[in-house]
């Protein structure tokens, strides 16, 4: 069974550090954030199924 609260905490901090990232104006750094987070989780919840 997928860790679901690993998964949140995971793209939780990606988020929290896209805003971060935002906030300075670097929106390209936010996007790659973003889109690693996403396939981070991606892995975990097919490595874990």
């Amino acid at each position: 069974m997928p860790e679901y609260e690993k998964m949140y905490l995971k793209l939780f901090n990606a988020v929290t550090d896209a805003l971060s990232a935002l906030e300075k104006e670097n929106f390209g750094i936010a996007a790659e954030l973003l889109r690693k987070g996403q396939e981070d989780c991606e892995e975990l919840y097919m490595t874990e199924t």
